[in-house]
């Protein structure tokens, strides 16, 4: 059984230069056999209102589906650290909201820290957060819950101002008390300058491998949702096809019969009944 990591191991493991990961789970059965792979964090996202309730983008997704989708990942892996995101507009009417929202998901759901996205701007946020006891991961480059602001899914810090930016805004971020950042579609070269100008991990999705850590939905690199591949994403498994390929066997075999065979039944004599 593995052993669960904390916010001062992962600190320990940049300084070390020793890779980790993340993968999204949205409900117990996927956190339980992520439980029991060696990967050391699920991050519960907003993701799921994509993948998991049929949406078009991330900012329809609510504080309550959040909760409701944490709460069975944190009993399915309990050795693995959990982040529960931060849906779209519980953070950024107020700091004072931001609080009381990150506090719901914490006693609410269970899960071991919250994430939010933003840099330079949601600094007095995060740190606010963190004064009030609960640990931060911060999340920077494109953020899907403002790719309306961002143009679309486009990779960001193409050019030297936003790449400046993105610098700016890792340190900020790290100064304002968060322990990590995902930090997702930036060019591989801005990826590790950000992550030396900074002691906290970076958690790289589409950021090249010079960062601390990596993570992947699930869903894209299991080849489960088929509507959209990101280039960053490398499908180890095609369990979509897998379990297309059950099903239509199962239907094969009770349209022909031969499911359930005896095998698969219970076969009692009751006395009186041929």
């Amino acid at each position: 059984m593995k052993k669960k990591v904390s916010v001062l191991d992962m600190k320990k493991m940049k300084q070390e230069g020793k890779k980790f990961t993340m993968v999204t789970a949205y409900d117990y059965t996927s956190a339980s056999i992520v439980d029991s792979s060696t990967a050391e964090l699920i991050l519960v996202g907003d993701s799921l209102g994509m993948v998991m309730l049929g949406y078009d983008s991330t900012t329809g997704v609510t504080m309550e589906e959040m909760i409701h989708h944490i709460r069975p990942v944190v009993k399915g892996a309990p050795n693995t650290f959990i982040v529960g995101d931060m849906p779209f507009g519980s953070y950024n009417v107020s700091v004072e909201e931001a609080i009381k929202n990150s506090n719901r998901i914490m006693k609410e759901a269970g899960c071991d820290c919250i994430k939010l996205e933003g840099g330079v701007e949601f600094a007095d946020t995060i740190e606010a957060i963190v004064k009030a006891g609960i640990p931060v991961m911060a999340h920077l480059g494109l953020t899907p819950q403002t790719t309306a602001q961002l143009g679309g899914f486009k990779v960001q810090g193409k050019d030297l101002k936003t790449a400046q930016k993105l610098i700016k805004d890792i340190k900020a971020v790290a100064k304002a008390g968060a322990f990590a950042a995902v930090v997702e579609c930036v060019p591989s070269k801005v990826a590790k300058l950000m992550s030396e100008s900074v002691d906290i991990p970076i958690i790289g999705i589409g950021a090249g491998p010079d960062v601390d850590a990596q993570v992947l939905v699930t869903q894209d690199m299991m080849g489960m949702y088929d509507k959209f591949t990101p280039k960053f994403v490398k499908k180890y498994s095609n369990i979509r096809d897998i379990m297309i390929k059950a099903y239509d066997e199962f239907n094969e075999e009770v349209k022909e019969g031969s499911f359930p065979s005896p095998e698969y039944s219970f076969n009692i004599n009751v006395e009186g009944i041929e």
